[in-house]
Formats: structure tokens, C-alpha cells, sequence
């Protein structure tokens, strides 16, 4: 099984430098957003396929690792 965080990346040239979705202009935290406001994951997954379940995976495990203070460079 590829690591959830390799689906993380970080390019100045997208979105600003922010960590997305395997550089697509998906920012983790819009990820995090739409699970926040109460959307299943079969709903985000339905309503944008381009997005995948180990990506959503992937946005939450990098926001625990960002809450607990260390960088994806650190875990990686």
C-alpha cells in the first residue's frame, strides 16, 4: 500500500504553495472543509470524481500530523 501522504504535495506553482491533492488544485484544507460542513465521503466522492477515497485519507491524515506540530517533511 503507497503512504496516504505521498498523495500530499506542495508547488508553489498551485495554489499558492499550499499542500493539495496529487497537484491538482484541490487544497487539503477545501478536503477538510467539505467534510467539516457534514458531507459523507460517498457525497465529496460523487459530486467531484476526480477526487479518490485515499485522497480524503490522505487530507486528514495531513491535518493530524500539521495539529500536532510537525511538518510533511518531518514524517516523510
Amino acid at each position: 500500500m503507497n503512504n496516504l501522504l505521498d498523495r500530499i504535495t506542495i508547488d508553489t506553482d498551485i495554489c499558492h504553495g499550499k499542500a493539495c491533492i496529487r497537484h491538482m488544485r484541490w487544497p487539503v484544507e477545501v478536503v477538510i472543509d467539505l467534510i467539516a460542513s457534514g458531507m459523507s465521503f460517498d457525497d465529496i466522492l460523487s459530486d467531484h470524481p476526480e477526487l479518490e477515497k485515499d485522497d480524503i485519507l490522505a487530507s486528514l491524515e495531513y491535518a493530524k500530523i500539521t495539529l500536532s506540530g510537525k511538518s510533511l517533511l518531518e514524517v516523510h
